[in-house]
């Protein structure tokens, strides 16, 4: 089993990186991108057996704690079979 957590910044913070990837992107012949917001992916492997009912909590709590700055970041956690 794997699960993937997204990380972004949330809406109401800059992001520049973002806007050079968008400039860049409009500069390299691509007039439809209006904007890019960057963030960061994370792919886990879960150890077989781990039973599902205590996982989503665990990976929330890692992804707050751990892998997103709460103040300035979001998360999404999703579980693949």
């Amino acid at each position: 089993m794997k699960a993937q957590i997204y990380v972004t910044l949330k809406k109401t913070v800059l992001d520049p990186q973002g806007a050079t990837i968008a400039r860049a992107l409009q500069s390299m012949g691509h007039p439809e991108i209006a904007g890019v917001r960057q963030g960061k992916f994370f792919e886990i492997e879960i150890a077989e057996g781990t039973p599902k009912e205590a996982l989503s909590a665990g990976l929330n709590r890692i992804a707050e704690d751990v892998l997103a700055n709460p103040v300035i970041e979001e998360y999404r956690v999703e579980i693949l079979d």
